[in-house]
């Protein structure tokens, strides 16, 4: 039941028709209710509106529209105290309606015991830091919804500045939040039982409304579910949710690992070490299974080190390795030894990493795709045979699974590059176009040149002009681009292309000698053997090496 709210310019002034004789119980009920100012993220003002307090440690609802692209919120009790919104803790779009929590202790309103009756009074309820005024009204009729809660109709117009008061039963309890109809005078209200019920859980940081809240979800009371929002709130790429969430979970859950580590590795990657290495320290201390915060730490100085290197940092290399041991040291786990040898690889140990990730790509219950990817890298570096290389990223490909086979994209380019090695030039040609269709399309310039030269090997020379076309297209100001191009040209007797693309060459990077000695050679190709020469000692000026050998062979000729 979608309800759109707006405010009628025409409704009468607000409460303009005060009741007499008011329940003491409704008059106690405005000491819970609030005035709520929501800000945009560069301070001025985005919305306001009213609600109310449904617990003494700061819980309140009001209406969602205010919160939507809000970056802060700050509500203003019945006694002028001011407190900001901490935290979301649920959110309905259809019903507009939000359940969130303030920064300090509250007055709550006591929520209707029973749901009111067709023709039964209530009671609007304003705010106002001295006398809130108060209208009665009744209630034309409730709608069902969800089985157990009610929408409630009531037989009044709205006053303007009314809109998410409280509206009560004689007792003072609360029904529910005013509501504006977008289709007649009436007005209504949902249930505030059932805006009670929404809570944040796992996916609170999937949900469409989530985007346009900047305000953090508070976490689940489920770990599990706690879990799910923290992973979830780190992928949403907003770093006071992700900060928000990791720092909720260290003070629900102190002696667990995942909010410790979330927010180490976002302090890692906004550089700010010390305080990374502080919340490390921490989890250090409070955490119960003393391996995982070792691991936690060496996986964060290592991804640290790969970013940001530093020498003189004391979060380098060698301490990642001293902590990949100590989590094994503690528990003798096959994860803690890739991460000890993912630290060698980084140091340049390719031996001693390589012995790691042989052994455990015996272990079966281990060895995966990415573990046999790593392998043959490691091989790589030790210049150990290509077609064990191959045979290794045959298994890694194969393995994969073939839901997931994106995944297998740095795999292909490597045996490509393996199969390049082995001068299987035309089955490296075929791994590159694979590298290509997974990534759809999203490579480098430096991607289709050495798909370009792995073509001029196969003879494939139609092809390369192709990707060397490519590569120029998407970084026309590197030199070597030209060079590869006019040469390849010029082999296969596309002369007049191959001294137009030297030349270009030249302009594109002056002082690049190749790109003057390759338009010697188109000249002298295109029958102008003098300015060939030219261009030859041009060459040779600026520093080229095979310049003076062919100028010989060519003033001689």
């Amino acid at each position: 039941m979608k309800r759109t709210i707006i405010i009628l310019a025409f409704l009468i002034p607000a409460f303009a028709f005060i009741a007499k004789g008011q329940p003491s119980g409704v008059k106690s009920a405005a000491k819970s209710v609030f005035t709520i100012h929501t800000f945009r993220a560069d301070g001025s003002l985005l919305a306001t509106s009213h609600g109310v307090f449904i617990s003494p440690d700061g819980e309140a609802i009001s209406n969602l529209q205010p919160f939507l692209g809000a970056h802060k919120a700050v509500v203003i009790d019945q006694k002028g105290n001011k407190a900001d919104v901490t935290r979301i803790i649920g959110t309905d779009a259809i019903y507009d309606v939000a359940h969130f929590r303030v920064g300090q202790k509250t007055t709550p309103i006591t929520l209707a015991s029973s749901k009111a009756a067709t023709g039964s009074k209530a009671w609007l309820v304003g705010y106002a830091l001295k006398n809130p005024e108060i209208k009665e009204t009744s209630v034309k009729s409730v709608e069902a919804f969800r089985n157990q809660y009610s929408y409630y109709i009531f037989g009044m117009s709205a006053p303007d500045d009314a809109i998410a008061c409280p509206v009560v039963n004689d007792a003072g309890e609360l029904l529910g939040l005013l509501q504006v109809s977008s289709t007649s005078f009436d007005t209504h209200a949902t249930d505030a039982a059932y805006v009670r019920t929404l809570v944040p859980n796992g996916l609170s940081y999937s949900n469409p409304v989530s985007a346009q809240l900047f305000i953090p979800y508070a976490l689940p009371d489920d770990s599990q579910q706690a879990q799910l929002a923290l992973m979830m709130a780190t992928q949403s790429g907003d770093s006071l949710k992700y900060a928000s969430a990791a720092e909720d979970y260290m003070a629900r859950f102190p002696d667990q690992r995942d909010g410790y580590e979330a927010l180490a590795r976002l302090q890692m990657t906004s550089r700010r070490f010390g305080e990374a290495r502080q919340t490390m320290e921490k989890a250090l201390r409070n955490v119960t299974e003393k391996d995982q915060p070792h691991y936690d730490l060496g996986r964060i100085v290592l991804d640290k080190e790969l970013l940001f290197p530093s020498d003189s940092d004391e979060w380098n290399l060698d301490f990642a390795l001293s902590e990949a041991r100590q989590a094994y040291a503690v528990k003798p786990m096959p994860l803690y030894r890739h991460l000890e040898a993912r630290v060698l690889y980084a140091k340049g140990d390719y031996r001693g990493a390589c012995s790691i990730f042989d052994e455990l790509s015996r272990d079966k219950s281990f060895s995966t795709p990415e573990l046999l990817y790593q392998q043959a890298q490691c091989k790589t570096m030790l210049g150990d045979d290509n077609h064990e290389i191959i045979a290794l990223l045959d298994s890694a490909i194969n393995t994969t699974d073939t839901m997931r086979i994106n995944e297998a994209a740095p795999y292909f380019l490597a045996r490509a590059q393996a199969y390049e090695a082995a001068d299987s030039f035309r089955q490296a040609v075929f791994d590159y176009t694979r590298f290509e269709i997974l990534q759809q399309g999203r490579v480098s310039a430096d991607f289709f040149f050495a798909r370009g030269k792995a073509e001029v090997k196969g003879r494939l020379f139609q092809q390369a002009l192709g990707d060397y076309a490519r590569a120029i297209a998407l970084d026309p100001n590197e030199p070597t681009y030209y060079a590869e191009t006019a040469q390849l040209q010029m082999r296969v007797n596309m002369n007049e292309g191959a001294l137009k693309t030297a030349q270009r060459c030249t302009e594109v990077a002056p002082q690049y000698p190749e790109g003057w000695l390759i338009l010697g050679l188109a000249c002298i190709k295109n029958g102008d053997k003098a300015t060939g020469l030219l261009h030859m000692r041009k060459a040779k000026e600026l520093g080229s090496t095979q310049a003076d050998a062919l100028i010989r062979k060519y003033e001689g000729s």
